[in-house]
């Protein structure tokens, strides 16, 4: 069950101190803009949890300490008695810190008939709720349909001049947290870096190339109202899971790296459920890079995603897969007896500080779905082809092959541009005997200097 709610004016109900208001033009509260202010009142805010812990229990502190993006809560429990239980309980909590909160939405009737309806979200005051459907909210930055519990986006097209800066404009408006619609950003941050990469002026008219894949880009974006992507990762009914797993899967093209995660989990009754958590895509830097070190950059976005899930996950003991189609890269990762040269090598080891080379695996790229992350993909291919919701067919199988270290292995090139190559000097007895000849001739000088000019009288300036 899941719940919002919001804090009533949080930046004016902590106050500045009385040294410091010279710096906010004599005001006695945090302003809502001010470089300080997110700091300062999220500080105090997590104080108060930290304060009142014993007396309102660490459930309720621990959700105003972790899951509040400033003023904004979200969370989601597995019972309705859970979440009344919190809700009520962390109202108690910040009304000591003389905090309101409210704004209060549910995809649970029986959790909003337990909020007074002045405590409720706008849309929700003087409805019906044994009638009527719950509306639409938004919750940091995408809309969240109440009523199906999923993930939506409206779209909202504004007239930007055919420029750079109205492409950037643009795109930057296009919003999603987790990745959602980054496959369809990465083609329209591509036609903006193709502006880049051909120096054109930010209020500069587009070419008429430019042109013509940008307003096809942006004649698409209104398809993206028909993507819905459930918002729970655990079906309804599913039970306690007994075998936790997140699964990476990256890749790279010459137009862009990315990649994919995935929860898997498994229950009491064997049942195998696989949902999407997150999704990154980039676009190729402007300076040329080869294809191996793209693919060894996006694997290491794979292990930083994967740093972020552990935290943000509740799970506990969850086991962690990386695949990747490249098997340079895994030769790169499983490799201990080579040399790399400082981009391959300093990546080599971020990435094994973050995972072991015995959780890395390779994947097919038909079975690959950060493929799309790495090339672009249309909202209609989002929408109509929504496989990358589930993950690859492999992973819904009851039993997963692993290909351990020692029964495949992916040997490095003796020709790998990354390789350093490995030089072996040697001396022979004739040279080793020359050499002892003219160690003894340079005896016979008294220093340094005399030495030089006998040498090379002409060529060598000691002074």
């Amino acid at each position: 069950m899941a719940f919002t709610c919001h804090l009533e004016a949080m930046f004016h109900q902590f106050k500045v101190d009385k040294r410091h208001r010279n710096l906010l033009y004599r005001m006695t509260v945090h302003l809502f803009g001010a470089g300080s202010s997110r700091g300062c009142v999220n500080f105090a805010l997590k104080r108060i949890a930290t304060d009142h812990e014993e007396e309102f229990g660490l459930d309720a502190a621990n959700f105003v300490r972790d899951n509040f993006y400033v003023d904004d809560g979200l969370k989601s429990v597995p019972t309705v008695a859970e979440a009344i239980k919190l809700i009520e309980s962390t109202r108690k909590l910040c009304a000591k810190g003389e905090l309101r909160l409210h704004k209060f939405s549910s995809n649970s009737r029986e959790i909003l008939e337990t909020i007074p309806e002045d405590e409720r979200a706008k849309g929700l005051k003087n409805l019906d709720l044994h009638q009527s459907s719950l509306p639409m909210e938004r919750a940091l930055g995408v809309q969240w349909c109440v009523e199906t519990d999923s993930y939506q986006f409206r779209i909202t097209l504004q007239d930007k001049p055919l420029t750079r800066r109205g492409i950037l404009s643009t795109v930057s408006s296009v919003y999603g947290p987790l990745g959602f619609l980054a496959p369809f950003i990465l083609i329209g941050k591509q036609i903006l870096q193709q502006l880049c990469r051909d120096k054109a002026d930010w209020d500069e008219r587009l070419p008429d190339q430019a042109r013509v894949k940008w307003e096809k880009w942006r004649s698409e974006l209104l398809y993206l109202e028909e993507l819905k992507i459930p918002r729970c990762l655990v079906p309804h009914g599913f039970g306690e899971p007994t075998s936790i797993e997140l699964h990476h899967f990256s890749d790279a093209s010459v137009d862009g790296y990315g990649q994919y995660s995935y929860l898997r989990l498994v229950n009491k009754s064997n049942q195998v459920h696989c949902s999407f958590a997150i999704r990154k895509s980039r676009v190729t830097p402007l300076k040329n890079v080869t294809v191996p070190r793209l693919e060894l950059t996006a694997a290491l976005v794979s292990t930083k995603v994967s740093s972020v899930l552990r935290q943000v996950l509740d799970y506990k003991n969850v086991k962690e897969v990386f695949w990747t189609d490249s098997q340079v890269v895994l030769g790169y990762i499983r490799n201990d007896a080579r040399r790399f040269h400082v981009f391959v090598a300093n990546r080599v080891q971020q990435i094994r500080d973050s995972s072991s080379p015995s959780q890395w695996q390779h994947v097919r790229t038909e079975e690959n779905p950060a493929d799309q992350a790495s090339r672009g993909v249309s909202p209609r291919n989002l929408v109509n082809n929504s496989h990358w919701l589930k993950g690859p067919p492999f992973l819904w199988e009851q039993t997963i092959t692993y290909q351990g270290e020692e029964e495949t292995t992916f040997a490095l090139s003796p020709d790998d541009p990354e390789l350093k190559k490995t030089r072996v000097l040697a001396t022979s007895g004739s040279q080793r005997e020359e050499m002892a000849s003219i160690l003894k001739r340079l005896e016979y000088f008294s220093d340094w200097n005399r030495t030089g000019k006998a040498i090379a009288p002409h060529q060598i300036n000691f002074k």
